[in-house]
């Protein structure tokens, strides 16, 4: 069936398909490398990195390139399953196929509980950015996360080509606001360019108590919100359901990635630390605001604070995008009711998107009940779900390494690097993360302390599921189509060039 083609130079010669779970394969190659590096860069780094510095210091930029290797890791591990099968159900149908239908069923309901809370961590910070302009300081807080929600809604219901689009240009401007800052921060450390009264260089670090001010617990404790900035790589390994020439693309998308930590979040932190004293960035203000403002500028704070309201919008797009498709996945596995496997004429499973909107709602309501608490409330409880949900990707890498090792399936040409010892090392360290979260008083000791009610919240859905799959699929594929997505691709089909891994 062709549909549309969105991108010339790369599916000229290669009319996009539905696949057999009922999407339309309308992302290009720009989209996707843009969706990997939008979900690379977000919320954490533009807004959380103000409230970071402001409790561990320069010492967050080590934090930064700690949590960044083993999320690349995690990533790595998912590319390798992609590479096996991909699937719009990314981790949900990885979980069924390896670790059985109650696997599927906790990793697919932990990551939609962890983008809800995401949603509401992003329209908290539209709300914020908005309120950086006098003229929008008398609009509540709430109607102004309300408004944000209702035009990313309305963008992800149309079809999945506006979603790309909409992700390719909010990546674009991400990335050069940030590459911007990069080289006017540089040149102005390079020319020793005093700033707000202070003279930049290694001294600002040295005089203001070193890389750890306060210590090195309060850095460690921080790592779960470190995980969170990253949250949203993994989103790839969905977008890949819906993705002309996957396995030409993904393999070089995922490796680039690790430079793009490298660069944007530990190069931008020390940056950061080195033009100002880590004192000058607070909680609730971009740091990257903080420091155009000090230039003294005319409005390049102002043009700043649309590049971070920018990254938030691209943040909660993503959201809806990924719980989307989890959701549906999960119905159609019989974990999730089966009103959430409708897709609209658009080929958008527009159920499982509303049904996203309605919890996002909620957070529009504590914006107005805790305007001021939200943001960090509501970014520990995401962590639990973030954490939890690369886990289930690794142990899913680690079964299908294990199936490949047995010769039930053929290599995929992009394996995961050391693996399993890297699999098993980056769990144990993101459990660790949560017992360092329990000492994280009291947002994050009490999150911790959410986990048995999570857990029943979670048996509860599977006792009340009907643990039956869904068996949907679009009429106008012919059997022979639904064979050939459907089946596991062969050794032939399977394999990537050596310069990928």
């Amino acid at each position: 069936m062709e549909i549309e083609i969105l991108d010339t130079k790369t599916s000229s010669s290669h009319p996009l398909q539905q696949t057999s779970e009922g999407y339309k394969q309308a992302l290009g190659k720009r989209q996707i490398q843009m969706i990997s590096i939008g979900g690379a860069i977000g919320t954490g780094l533009f807004l959380g990195a103000g409230s970071r510095l402001q409790a561990v210091g320069p010492s967050l930029a080590i934090v930064y390139l700690v949590c960044g290797i083993f999320s690349f890791l995690m990533l790595r591990a998912l590319g390798e399953l992609v590479m096996y099968r991909p699937t719009s159900g990314s981790f949900v149908s990885y979980a069924l196929e390896f670790l059985g239908p109650r696997a599927s069923y906790v990793a697919g309901a932990l990551s939609f509980f962890s983008w809800a809370m995401t949603g509401i961590v992003d329209i908290t910070a539209i709300a914020l950015y908005m309120h950086f302009w006098g003229v929008f300081a008398a609009v509540p807080q709430w109607v102004m996360a309300l408004m944000a929600l209702m035009v990313i809604t309305s963008m992800n219901l149309i079809g999945v080509k506006w979603f790309g689009e909409m992700e390719f240009w909010f990546s674009l401007i991400k990335v050069a606001a940030l590459l911007i800052f990069l080289v006017v921060g540089s040149a102005i450390l390079g020319l020793r360019v005093p700033i707000d009264g202070h003279t930049t260089g290694l001294q600002l670090i040295t005089e203001h108590g070193g890389l750890f001010p306060h210590g090195a617990l309060p850095a460690l404790a921080l790592m779960q919100g470190v995980v969170f900035a990253y949250f949203g790589i993994e989103m790839i390994g969905t977008a890949a359901g819906e993705c002309q020439n996957v396995r030409e693309i993904l393999p070089s998308a995922i490796n680039n990635v690790i430079w793009r930590i490298i660069i944007f979040y530990v190069g931008t932190v020390t940056l950061l630390v080195l033009l100002l004293p880590w004192s000058s960035y607070q909680a609730g203000i971009s740091p990257f605001v903080t420091f155009f403002s000090k230039l003294g500028v005319p409005g390049v704070d102002s043009l700043m604070n649309i590049v971070v309201l920018t990254a938030a919008l691209s943040s909660l797009n993503s959201g809806l995008y990924s719980t989307g498709r989890v959701l549906r996945a999960l119905a159609l596995n019989g974990s999730a009711p089966r009103y959430l496997t409708h897709m609209n004429k658009q080929s958008v499973p527009a159920a499982a998107i509303l049904t996203t909107v309605a919890i996002y709602l909620v957070g529009v309501g504590l914006n107005y009940l805790l305007p001021s608490q939200i943001f960090e409330i509501v970014l520990n409880m995401a962590s639990l779900g973030i954490i939890s949900t690369w886990c289930f990707i690794l142990l899913c890498q680690i079964k299908l390494r294990q199936a490949i090792k047995a010769g039930r399936i053929a290599p995929t040409g992009f394996a995961m690097p050391g693996a399993p010892f890297t699999s098993w090392l980056s769990i144990v360290f993101f459990l660790c993360i949560l017992l360092l979260m329990a000492l994280d008083y009291p947002t994050g000791t009490m999150s911790i302390a959410a986990i048995p009610l999570l857990a029943v919240v979670l048996i509860i859905g599977w006792k009340t599921s009907s643990q039956k799959p869904h068996n949907i699929v679009p009429q106008t594929l012919s059997s022979v189509e639904l064979t050939d997505d459907a089946n596991f691709p062969c050794a032939e089909n399977n394999q990537v060039s050596k310069e990928h891994i």
